[in-house]
């Protein structure tokens, strides 16, 4: 019978849950057991991806074609575990899956209430994840803060759980804020407490308390705790502001919260293997030399909107001792007629064109890619980056000057990016992308094929758009090379020029794969060529 780990949060939204969640799920990992990780979110969208990226960060992709929240990318990066579509529950879900049961008529005329109905349906998707992953501990963490009425049916149905399961097969870590007040010199816990009241008002006791402070609690401050809130001092956990987010589960470890889980799951305790990310946090505590990397994006004034990207690029950075600094370039300005690129790009060693939707500073864009090939710095272009790479390409090399995107132009004179077939008679935005893995067949002696050094590879999409082969011959006998290829339904996934230093682009996105202890194998090349 799987065990359940339960991360609520209070006081304030941004406290870390995604990041307590995954460093709990990290440390029981590294005892032998098979964990899996979920994520509900309160808000009503069936899913994020019809959402700005501006309000709610990156849209994460899971392998089985999900479109989920951005935690999800914490959860596989610090696990090295792909998660699934029971992985991120939303609102929106458990609503359209209750209504859809009651237009069947499956309730046999019942009046559809919050309970049970709703309720039951969010303990089905709990049970539902520890029964596909064969999981021996599921780690679910719930969005938002305790007291937020989206929430409210969450809560009542995890406290369901812990009723129907009892205390030895559930555990509630709840998040919390001690703020530092300067003009006293102290640690406050009236937050803590006022939050933990709140959760205990809807039944739910926490098994333990994460407290975000700025200085470690001190003895007496935890035992006040403990005492108000009905909590085994042992299981007050600090957890410290630190640079280094990777320090977090080490911090944990010390405090022994995984032994506590496990002991209440009256588990045994085997021997934690954490060498590996002992080794990980001491080798970016220690990066030998920095270099500047551009990313040229739409939504770069909020950095979460590329979260996968800037973390992929990091990961890669650790391979080889080198911190990147990342250039956040809005390609809005690039689209000015003044514009410098000389002086935006002189400490750039490297440019990254990302993702996105939409015509807004696509042109910025195709000004960073040609300023990249035309002075052979090394770039990579994922998704909309690879489409705008072959488009700069027609346009500038192959004279091919109307040459465009049926998505920013649909009677473009030269559309070299068209819309799927498949695509065509879609009307809702939502779910209808190209989502998760699809194969590509490498092409031998490419860059690509280096990179990989394999023939076939699974990676992640999240697009409508594919380039039009109807263009292929054109650019081909201009030197761009189609290196890699979905056989199955004939679409272009890589695109290099081997004329140039390193200059490749992918219809995928291979962000999503990238592990901090195992970077992934196109962001490699792409640090590797850009330190040189």
């Amino acid at each position: 019978m799987a065990k359940y780990v339960f991360v609520t949060g209070g006081v304030v939204s941004g406290l870390g849950k995604g990041i307590t969640a995954s460093s709990l799920a990290l440390l029981l990992k590294s005892r032998g057991y098979k964990v899996f990780m979920q994520k509900f979110d309160p808000y009503i969208n069936v899913d994020p991806g019809t959402m700005n990226p501006i309000q709610h960060g990156e849209v994460y992709v899971t392998y089985d074609g999900c479109e989920t929240d951005l935690d999800l990318g914490h959860y596989e990066r610090f696990i090295d575990e792909e998660l699934n579509y029971t992985s991120n529950i939303t609102s929106g879900k458990i609503f359209s899956s209750v209504i859809e049961k009651e237009r069947r008529g499956e309730y046999l005329g019942a009046t559809v209430q919050m309970v049970p109905h709703i309720t039951n349906e969010i303990k089905n998707k709990v049970y539902e994840a520890a029964n596909t992953s064969k999981a021996d501990i599921v780690i679910t963490e719930i969005g938002g803060t305790v007291g937020d009425i989206e929430s409210q049916s969450f809560i009542e149905a995890l406290r369901q759980i812990q009723y129907e399961l009892g205390r030895e097969n559930t555990f509630f870590v709840h998040t919390t804020l001690v703020p530092f007040i300067y003009g006293s010199g102290e640690l406050k816990t009236k937050p803590t407490q006022n939050s933990v009241r709140d959760l205990r008002n809807m039944g739910i006791t926490p098994n333990a308390i994460v407290c975000r402070t700025p200085y470690e609690l001190s003895d007496s401050i935890k035992n006040k705790l403990s005492l108000f809130c009905s909590v085994p001092s042992e299981n007050i956990i600090n957890a410290v502001d630190v640079k280094n987010i990777y320090q977090i589960p080490i911090n944990f470890y010390k405090q022994k919260i995984d032994e506590n889980i496990l002991k209440q799951f009256n588990l045994p305790i085997r021997k934690a293997n954490i060498k590996y990310w002992e080794d990980l946090v001491n080798t970016v505590d220690n990066l030998d030399n920095s270099i500047e990397i551009a990313l040229v994006g739409k939504y770069v004034e909020l950095h979460d909107a590329y979260l996968s990207v800037a973390e992929a690029l990091r990961h890669a950075g650790y391979k080889y001792k080198t911190k990147i600094d990342i250039n956040w370039i809005d390609s809005e300005t690039l689209e000015k007629n003044d514009v410098n690129l000389k002086e935006v790009f002189k400490n750039s060693r490297g440019i990254l064109v990302p993702g996105g939707f939409g015509t807004r500073g696509i042109e910025g864009k195709i000004k960073a890619i040609n300023y990249a090939r035309v002075n052979n710095i090394p770039f990579l272009g994922i998704c909309l980056g690879m489409q705008l790479a072959v488009i700069e390409f027609a346009r500038n090399v192959c004279n091919l000057e109307d040459a465009s995107s049926t998505e920013f132009d649909s009677l473009c004179k030269e559309p070299i990016i068209d819309l799927m077939a498949d695509q065509k008679a879609i009307v809702n935005m939502g779910g209808t992308l190209r989502l998760g893995n699809y194969a590509c067949k490498l092409k031998r002696g490419t860059l690509a094929y280096a990179d990989y050094n394999q023939d076939e590879i699974l990676e992640r999409h999240r697009h409508r758009y594919e380039f039009n082969n109807k263009y292929r011959d054109v650019l081909e006998k201009k030197g761009l090379v189609f290196s890699g290829i979905n056989e199955q339904a004939n679409l272009v996934e890589i695109i290099e020029y081997p004329k140039h230093k390193h200059f490749i682009a992918c219809q995928f996105h291979p962000e999503f794969k990238s592990r901090p202890t195992k970077c992934h194998p196109l962001f490699d090349s792409f640090i590797k060529s850009s330190i040189k």
